[in-house]
Parts: C-alpha cells; sequence; structure tokens
C-alpha cells in the first residue's frame, strides 16, 4: 500500500473573532502588546434575560397550584360524586361545600382529619326514629337510609319479625314511625297438654289463635288476653263452667236504748220492737278447670228494710228496802239457791241468778231480761217484792233460811 499524501499545508491562524491585532514593539523593545476592549452583547439577550426569568416564575407558580388541588371523592347520604378543591382538612371541604352536620349527623374521616388528593369522605344525615320494638316505644336516631338499615344498626333481629313498613323503605330526612314484634317463644297450658308456639303476635289472643287453641264462654287465660306476650311466656288457658244462685238472707235489726228516768235502774221496757229485714243476693258459682271455687257476690236487693228496736232503760235508784221482808236472812237464802253467785244458772237453764228466778216471775216483778244478767242489789229487792206476794213458798228446800 501507499503511503497517504501529506497534507497540504492550511493558512496560518489569525486572530480569534472580534479581536483586531495591535502592532507591538519589536523584540528587545521592552514594550507590551495592548489588546482592544471586547464589544457590547447585542439588544436583543438584553431583551431575553428578563423573560427567561418571568417563565420560569411562571413554571415554578403553576406547579404549586397543580399540588395544592386534590381529587376528592364525596358520597352525601349515599350519592356520589368526584370533585376538585383546595381544602386542607374535611371542615374546610365541608364548608366550601355548604354541608352542615348536625350532632346526630356521621362524617368520615372525621371532622378535622386532613385531605389528601383521592380520598374519599362519606356524609350521613341523622334521621329521627319513633321505634316500638315489642310493645316498647322509645326515640333514636339513625344514619341509615333504610328500614333495613336500621334495624341492622340497632342489632334488631328482622328474621320472623313483624315490620310495620318494609324492609326497603326508605327512611325520610323527617324521620319516621316504626313498628316492630320480634319472634318470640310463648307456652300455653290447655287442656292437660302444653303447646309452645313461635309468633310475632301483638296480643295473648292473636298467639292462642295462631297455636290453635279456642276460648269458649266464660274462659280466659291466666295473663289478660289483651297483654303483650313477652319471650318464653308460660300461659295457662282457663276452662270456666258457671252458674247463678239467688239466696234469701237476712239483715239484722240495730237496737236503739233511749235512758228513762221513771224506770228504776236495771229495768228495760221494749218500747218497740225489732224486725229483721230481707235482701235477695246473687251469687256466681263457678268451676274452674273442674275445680269449684268460692262463690262471688255478683249483685244485692234489699227486699224487706230491718226495724231498729228501742228500748227504754231505767236510770231510777233502786229502793233498799221492802216493808215485811228487810228484817230476813236474804244472804243465807242465796248462799243455799246458788252458792251465791248471781250468775248462777240451773242445769236446765231455767232457773238463774241469786235466788233462782224463771224468766217469767223475774219479769212478773218488773225485771227485764233474764235474772241472772241483772245486779245483785236488783235481785235482792225483787225477792223481797217476791217474798211478801208469796211468802217463801217459792224457795220450797232454802225457804226456811230467811229465818235463820
Amino acid at each position: 500500500m501507499l503511503p497517504a499524501p501529506a497534507a497540504a499545508p492550511g493558512p496560518a491562524p489569525g486572530p480569534a473573532p472580534g479581536c483586531v491585532p495591535v502592532p507591538g514593539p519589536g523584540p528587545g523593545t521592552g514594550r507590551r502588546r495592548r489588546t482592544a476592549p471586547a464589544e457590547p452583547p447585542p439588544a436583543s439577550w438584553r431583551r431575553m434575560v428578563p423573560q427567561a426569568l418571568v417563565v420560569a416564575f411562571l413554571a415554578g407558580g403553576t406547579t404549586a397550584f397543580v399540588a395544592a388541588d386534590k381529587a376528592v371523592r364525596l358520597t352525601v347520604d349515599g350519592v356520589p360524586r368526584t370533585l376538585h378543591t383546595f381544602a386542607d382538612d374535611v371542615d374546610e371541604l365541608l364548608a366550601s361545600e355548604g354541608l352542615a352536620l348536625g350532632p346526630h349527623d356521621l362524617v368520615a374521616p372525621g371532622p378535622g382529619e386532613h385531605l389528601d388528593d383521592g380520598e374519599q369522605v362519606v356524609v350521613r344525615y341523622g334521621r329521627p326514629l319513633s321505634l316500638t320494638l315489642d310493645g316498647l316505644q322509645r326515640q333514636v336516631w339513625t344514619t341509615a337510609r333504610t328500614v333495613e338499615g336500621a334495624l341492622r344498626q340497632f342489632g334488631i333481629r328482622a328474621e320472623g319479625a313483624y315490620l310495620s313498613a318494609p324492609r326497603t323503605a326508605p327512611v325520610p330526612r323527617a324521620g319516621m314511625a316504626l313498628s316492630v314484634r320480634t319472634e318470640r317463644s310463648v307456652t300455653f297450658m290447655a287442656d292437660g297438654r302444653e303447646r309452645t308456639v313461635r309468633t310475632n303476635a301483638a296480643t295473648v289472643q292473636e298467639a292462642l289463635d295462631q297455636a290453635g287453641i279456642t276460648l269458649n264462654g266464660q274462659d280466659t287465660t291466666s295473663v289478660p288476653p289483651t297483654a303483650f306476650p313477652r319471650d318464653g311466656l308460660t300461659i295457662t288457658v282457663l276452662r270456666i263452667t258457671g252458674t247463678r244462685e239467688v239466696r234469701e238472707e237476712r239483715i239484722p235489726y240495730e237496737t236503739e236504748r233511749v235512758k228513762d228516768g221513771t224506770l228504776f235502774a236495771g229495768t228495760e221496757v221494749v218500747e218497740r220492737a225489732g224486725r229483721s229485714g230481707a235482701r235477695r243476693v246473687t251469687y256466681s258459682l263457678r268451676t274452674v278447670n273442674g275445680v269449684r271455687q268460692k262463690p262471688r257476690r255478683i249483685a244485692d236487693e234489699t227486699v224487706r228494710e230491718p226495724v231498729t228496736q228501742r228500748v227504754r232503760v231505767g236510770t231510777k235508784p233502786l229502793p233498799t228496802s221492802v216493808s215485811g221482808a228487810d228484817g230476813l236472812n236474804w244472804a243465807a237464802l242465796a248462799q243455799c239457791e246458788s252458792g251465791g253467785r248471781p250468775s248462777a244458772t240451773d242445769p236446765s237453764g231455767t232457773y238463774g241468778g241469786l235466788y233462782q228466778f224463771d224468766v217469767r216471775t223475774w219479769q212478773g216483778l218488773g225485771g227485764s231480761g233474764r235474772p241472772q244478767d241483772a245486779p245483785a242489789s236488783e235481785q235482792t229487792y225483787r225477792a223481797k217484792k217476791l217474798y211478801v206476794q208469796r211468802g217463801a213458798s217459792p224457795w220450797p228446800h232454802c225457804g226456811r233460811r230467811l229465818s235463820g
């Protein structure tokens, strides 16, 4: 191979652009070469620098603007939407959207929580609920939008329950009334058998019907048929048969006692005899599950009013002496006849008192009632009167004691 030809010599290097060569002193002269000053930059460069600074500032601001903007998914009462916001926290977001929360409303994340790009915020409004659960009424609040959601929120078992509104029914913001009767276990004891039913009945009578038990005539239950059947309740069915019975009953008369100063003390005179009244009483006679019950009065009617007895009671002091009988030994006669006991009565009940009067003789002497009920002084007084009338003959065995 032949060697490459040598490159032709190029022109000698000239001065740098913008520089004008200045002749300097020759060798050995001792003087430096002076360089001419550079020309100023063109006017277009002076205009471009400020514009570049403005562009750089705007670019930085746009970056900050984009960083502050957040995409947030906001769901209000189940209605979602996506929006852009500069809010830093949940409170600012709600305020910017004009959403005011009450004490029963719910927001998640909670108030004051920081917002990030892509955050999901859920708002649920509280709804008043007049809830009647198994017969007990109370006022509650729920954030659920349907009846089924409210039941879940309160932990109410809906399987087999009676609901006054469908499960899918909405719960309005203004609230609603909801009645719930859960399924319960009730036991009936009837006709010697035990039956347990599962029921959501509102009354014992409804549960009886579901159990296939019929009440006839006067039949009833140990729990009122209108009562609410609680879970685990045992109810006895009472089979009742009954009749009515009318009885005539006596109404006792009262006695009015009036003091009379014209009668001796211990003397009583019946001025008006008393008379018993009468009433007609109706009784209910019942047999419960084969057991006869105590008769129960259900009505009464007065047939005849009683007549009050009026008695005059003497208050005049008795005389202590009877002419012709004062000097006798009455204490000895009393000791012989009754052992000296004013209340003594013979075994036959015919004679009584200190001197063993019979009632007829006693009352013939002015006494009242029975002689054994009168004071001892009155008995002695009337014995003296009897002696004046008949001598000692009323006391054939003890009369001789009077002179002893």
